[in-house]
């Protein structure tokens, strides 16, 4: 079996780091930084070479999603007996008795919204419970004392 080459290698890795892969298409990279970075073994400046190659192959970045109108539902907690509005394998969350609040985006969402979305929860440092999204639909659920702050992150990184 043949080996891979500097520049395959290269873009694996990219590939396992998905902020890398964003900043590359938003042209935002440092090359040579993100060639320190990479667990590519290989001359750094080759290495960054092949960022740029990948980059310049690569779609421009468009932030997923559209048109999302934002809403806030507080008490949620666990669905025992209730509707769940938010099911992730055996725990679910209803709007029912609990001190965690649920952040909803309707319309325009996807995968896409969703990793935007706790991406910018994580760099707010707010803790996301659970996380879930259809078609139409994106919710994640956060303790209710942050409910407020999750609300404007969310807003922030639809908007975006």
């Amino acid at each position: 079996m043949r080996s891979k080459s500097l520049a395959q290698r290269t873009r694996d890795a990219v590939r396992d780091e998905p902020f890398l892969f964003d900043a590359l298409r938003a042209g935002v990279l440092n090359y040579s930084a993100a060639a320190r970075y990479l667990p590519v073994e290989g001359e750094r400046d080759a290495i960054a070479t092949a960022l740029r190659r990948f980059g310049d192959e690569l779609d421009e970045f468009e932030p997923a999603g559209g048109d999302v109108r934002v809403s806030m539902k507080s008490g949620i907690g666990p669905a025992a007996g209730a509707e769940p509005l938010l099911a992730v394998g055996e725990v679910g969350f209803a709007a029912e008795g609990g001190g965690s609040t649920a952040i909803v985006g309707s319309g325009s969402v996807d995968a896409g919204v969703l990793r935007r979305v706790l991406g910018r929860l994580e760099t707010a440092g707010i803790e996301v419970e659970a996380a879930g999204v259809t078609e139409d639909a994106i919710v994640v659920v956060v303790e209710r004392r942050v409910g407020a702050d999750a609300i404007r992150a969310v807003e922030a990184a639809v908007d975006a």
